[in-house]
């Protein structure tokens, strides 16, 4: 066929772009590099739109044991011997068309990330967005993206121990779907993905190739529009008991020395694991697509070369050594061929029964290679006018708090996940935390040591949407906050890029703002970014939604019995806040989806302050000075009050702060404010320590009364019902149901 601008456009390439693959080439491409081309090209696979900004983050320090995108995912050192693999992803488009396998994938394909690399994961984690709870449609995601995800990681056999879930009308047509893995590997047992070695072999390892999943990189860096559900194909087929034999195949076959080098085989597929292992090693590879092990007869080269069929890799070993290789996966039942060679010359050769079907550069195709970069202009959104206009003297102050409350305790971005949480095993696999007493990062044993991993998932998209260069701080501030109120050490970061179309001048200023601010943020908490993700075109017909650059982080608890908890303990314990008092009601939920006011600015927030309370916060931690922390997020102190209760049944006595605007004081979202509850024996030596900080004494734990300036709000159990039964009661019957005969 004749390769023209138009069948280049039709794969999603631009005229620019056709003709500088043409002069990279010197030649006219064919039909199956065009494709390569497009795959290896697309926004999901080379960053195109992001990459320059994507270089200014912090990179490299901390712990960090290799550079930021060297490997599949971040590798930091833990001591003893070990390192943390850890990683994020999405998962939107195709979740957004096929809820439970776009989901399940995404699950699947973070931890080949974190495996291919020699660890074993051990936890995982997920960030969702979703449209009002109240729409079918959104309970319809809801419902296939939790089961997706519970179902993979349950038969997979890693426990899903946190994360987060928002619902906003801007997530309607276009839900979020983020994962997170995260493993621990042995000093000396890390695996590159890199080819190296003339005439080594080139082997396929996994599950046989289909039809699924092609050209799905170039349907993830596309607006979803009503046509999208004809991308249905896009969409991969997952199979968590053939993965969990991968696995255990991939860590066994790594013990053999026969490994060279391995990648998954994960967005673009072959195309992709074979031009980034040759790109990063100068080689090139002679590759035989018919050797594929493949499930669809009469598969032609470019869809052997764009599927993207789960739970595969692409292995280098050894000269010599194929029958070693070959070996471990037959005894784990699993496909294994050889299918091509390293070469020297830098060039990716594929045949078909003997006939060369495509010759391309590898160097040519690769991010940090010859893919092409680009900066796009940006300006302030106009919307920002709207958001100057607030102005908190024209809110009324409400004449019924406790009404309030209850309105936005139950509110569905606040309420109990327990719906969601159910669905998932967060034991499975044996993996132990170290008390089950609730903290704001989850903390996950690390087995045969007595360190600890404090694990966390974060973003305020509101926020972010009203500042983006604060609001990024403050995602990146909240998640190290959580990691210190667990009594841990923050490391290091992995990032999920979400936001719109970045051809649109005003969300490609959300995006460039957003990175300003997480990369300052990431130095200052000495939290480098050791990798991630960059989704854009998260967006539909009616607009973008909110930016949202999720952020993962890991920390470590040298001694896991020293884990900070949540939880008030007794009664009679001091109740204090620490942090600056402010009379804040900025993008709360309380102002907007109790009072329904949409616009008004970020809330307020100091880096400088923020790192001196968690400087502080740790060592008082580290003194034993308190016996729980909590930080106050969504819905302010009055939540934050009310969930450090539920555990124990356990309430509160608390006297508001009379130079504050009492509905700021209980439902504000002011950041870098933490409260804590203290013994009476070490309240003198804990207001001593703290002093560095703005300290307010609020009162006292209960037996299970809620007392508020004197008003007695009911009984905590009370509250309870009404936080833990509120999604359900936005649920059909059968979706309500669901979780109930889950496990």
């Amino acid at each position: 066929m004749e390769i023209t601008v138009k069948t280049a456009q039709q794969l999603r390439l631009t005229a620019e772009e056709f003709e500088l693959i043409k002069q990279k080439m010197g030649r006219t491409p064919n039909f199956n590099e065009l494709c390569a081309f497009s795959a290896m090209w697309s926004e999901h696979c080379s960053y195109k739109n992001s990459i320059r900004w994507l270089k200014t983050l912090p990179r490299e320090g901390g712990r960090m044991l290799v550079k930021a995108g060297e490997e599949n995912a971040g590798l930091m050192d833990i001591g003893g011997g070990l390192g943390v693999v850890f990683k994020i992803e999405s998962h939107n488009h195709p979740s957004a068309i096929e809820p439970f396998q776009g989901a399940a994938t995404g699950v699947g394909g973070i931890h080949r990330d974190i495996f291919t690399m020699g660890a074993r994961p051990i936890a995982s984690l997920n960030s969702l967005r979703f449209g009002k709870l109240d729409s079918d449609k959104t309970q319809h995601l809801l419902s296939g993206v939790v089961h997706g995800i519970g179902h993979y990681g349950n038969c997979f056999g890693v426990p899903t121990v946190g994360g987060e879930i928002y619902f906003d009308q801007c997530y309607h047509t276009n839900p979020l779907v983020n994962a997170m893995s995260v493993g621990i590997v042995k000093a000396g047992k890390t695996v590159s993905a890199t080819a190296l070695g003339e005439g080594n072999p080139v082997m396929f390892v996994g599950s046989a190739t289909g039809k699924d999943g092609i050209g799905g990189a170039s349907f993830a860096s596309a607006d979803i529009t009503a046509e999208s559900a004809q991308d249905l194909p896009a969409v991969q087929v997952g199979d968590p008991f053939q993965e969990k034999k991968l696995l255990e195949a991939c860590l066994e076959v790594i013990e053999t020395g026969a490994v060279v080098g391995m990648q998954d085989m994960g967005a673009a597929g072959i195309i992709c694991s074979t031009a980034e292992m040759s790109a990063k090693g100068q080689v090139g590879m002679r590759i035989d697509l018919d050797k594929v092990p493949a499930r669809q007869q009469n598969m032609k080269a470019w869809e052997l070369l764009l599927s993207e069929s789960q739970e595969r890799m692409l292995l280098v070993a050894e000269k010599g050594r194929e029958a070693e290789v070959t070996a471990v996966f037959a005894k784990w039942d699993l496909p294994c061929s050889v299918i091509g060679e390293v070469t020297t010359d830098g060039q990716l050769n594929f045949f078909m029964n003997g006939t060369l079907e495509a010759s391309l550069p590898a160097e040519e195709l690769v991010l940090g290679g010859g893919a092409p970069q680009y900066e796009r202009e940006y300006r302030e959104p106009a919307y920002f006018a709207e958001i100057k206009k607030f102005d908190l003297s024209s809110v009324p102050v409400t004449d019924n708090f406790k009404a309030a409350a209850e309105k936005l305790i139950t509110l569905p971005s606040i309420a109990s996940k327990r719906w969601i949480y159910n669905q998932y095993d967060s034991m499975v696999g044996t993996v132990n935390t170290a008390t089950n007493a609730p903290s704001d990062a989850p903390v996950v044993l690390v087995k045969g040591t007595g360190k600890g991993l404090a694990v966390t998932t974060d973003c305020n998209s509101r926020y972010v949407y009203a500042d983006p260069y604060k609001g990024a701080m403050i995602a990146v501030s909240e998640a190290a906050r959580n990691i210190v109120c667990s009594g841990a050490e923050p490391l290091g970061v992995t990032n999920c890029l979400n936001f719109g179309n970045p051809y649109d001048p005003e969300v490609y200023f959300q995006f460039v703002q957003a990175i300003k601010g997480m990369g300052e943020a990431c130095v200052k908490f000495n939290t480098p970014v050791t990798g991630g993700n960059v989704s854009f075109y998260n967006q539909n017909p009616d607009g973008p939604v909110y930016p949202t650059p999720t952020i993962g982080m890991v920390g470590l608890l040298e001694d896991v019995q020293s884990k900070m908890t949540l939880d008030y303990k007794k009664e009679g314990d001091l109740v204090y806040l620490l942090g600056p008092a402010s009379a804040d009601l900025n993008c709360s939920e309380y102002l907007h989806n109790v009072l329904g006011v949409k616009y008004s600015p970020a809330p307020a927030f100091d880096l400088e302050e923020e790192f001196r309370l968690q400087q502080v916060l740790a060592k008082l931690i580290a003194d034993k000075l308190v016996v729980s922390a909590h930080d106050t997020s969504e819905g302010g102190l009055f939540v934050t009050l009310c969930e450090s209760g539920f555990s124990r049944d356990l309430g509160f006595s608390v006297i508001s702060n009379s130079s504050v605007r009492k509905d700021a004081w209980l439902f504000g979202e002011s950041q870098s404010r933490v409260v804590v509850t203290v013994s009476l024996e070490n309240a003198e030596a804990f207001e001593k320590a703290a002093g560095a900080l703005n300290v307010e004494k609020l009162g006292v734990v209960t037996t299970g009364e809620l007392v508020i300036d004197g008003e007695y709000w009911g009984a905590i159990d009370a509250w309870k019902e009404l936080y833990d039964t509120a999604i359900e009661k936005h649920l059909s019957r059968e979706l309500a149901d669901q979780a109930l005969v889950a496990l």
